[in-house]
């Protein structure tokens, strides 16, 4: 592991803590309105100002990292589970199973992806609870963002299906789901773990797109997109640079993990 790339994994780690650290950093809860003080500028009490509502900027910025941070792992590790069950399956058995499975995978990637997340989210109930809105944004993204990940893993099994040592096993008598499980799977996981790490990013960003139109986690709970779409009548970077946190936050995530992906990409 190269320089840059422990730098990029401790700078995530250190944000995640900090999110998970919510309650000790910051005293005021993301929900305390400070009617008082509304949109007020950054004080020693509150250090990212107040927004509209009074509520403090920087914990509703702290536990909206930790929403969107464990949100969207948790989304990509159900994409990434989906992907395995159908890739991983179709191209062990081969024949018409690997042709509908592709097929069907072919006609996923054929469409849209924002504007597939946008049309099925917004066909779904708006006026939830803010748990209840979690788990659909979560389920939406797990359940949508399956088929890239399944077509480089159906590639995969097919190439370990006709390799050498699957045929010796083959031949020793080792058929069906055992040989899956005890040869071909073992040797995917690196292919698993890297569309895992490719996904957290793209569903932290389908999340933000989701959360600026109003489709995303809903308030009270804060999000990356929902606190980004605060920006809505943003008075400029000399005036209000402070509302700029959650965006930095997003980019300076997002830019770690291309930067993990890209040094594994030249490692491999």
């Amino acid at each position: 592991m190269s320089g840059i790339q422990k730098f990029a994994c401790w700078t995530l780690a250190a944000i995640v803590l900090g999110g998970i650290a919510l309650s000790i950093i910051v005293p005021a809860d993301y929900t305390v309105q400070f009617r008082e003080t509304p949109n007020a500028v950054p004080t020693h009490q509150h250090l990212l100002g107040t927004d509209e509502l009074g509520r403090d900027r920087l914990a509703r910025v702290l536990y909206g990292t930790r929403i969107s941070l464990l949100l969207a792992p948790a989304a990509a590790f159900l994409s990434t589970l989906m992907a395995a069950l159908i890739g991983v399956v179709s191209g062990y058995f081969g024949s018409w199973c690997e042709r509908l499975a592709l097929a069907v995978t072919d006609l996923v990637l054929s469409l849209p992806w924002l504007f597939l997340m946008l049309a099925v989210r917004a066909v779904l109930p708006l006026n939830v609870s803010p748990l209840t809105s979690v788990v659909i944004t979560f389920l939406l993204l797990g359940l949508l963002g399956w088929a890239a990940s399944a077509r480089v893993l159906c590639t995969g099994t097919r190439v370990l299906r006709n390799s050498d040592f699957i045929l010796q096993a083959r031949a020793s008598g080792l058929h069906g789901f055992r040989l899956l499980a005890v040869h071909i799977i073992p040797n995917l996981k690196p292919v698993l773990y890297a569309q895992f790490l490719i996904s957290v990013p793209v569903f932290i960003l389908s999340e933000a797109n989701l959360g600026i139109l109003g489709l995303g986690v809903a308030e009270p709970l804060p999000s990356w997109g929902s606190l980004l779409r605060e920006l809505e009548g943003w008075g400029g970077f000399s005036t209000e640079p402070w509302k700029l946190a959650p965006m930095l936050l997003l980019i300076l995530v997002v830019s770690c993990f291309q930067v993990i992906l890209a040094r594994e990409e030249v490692s491999a």
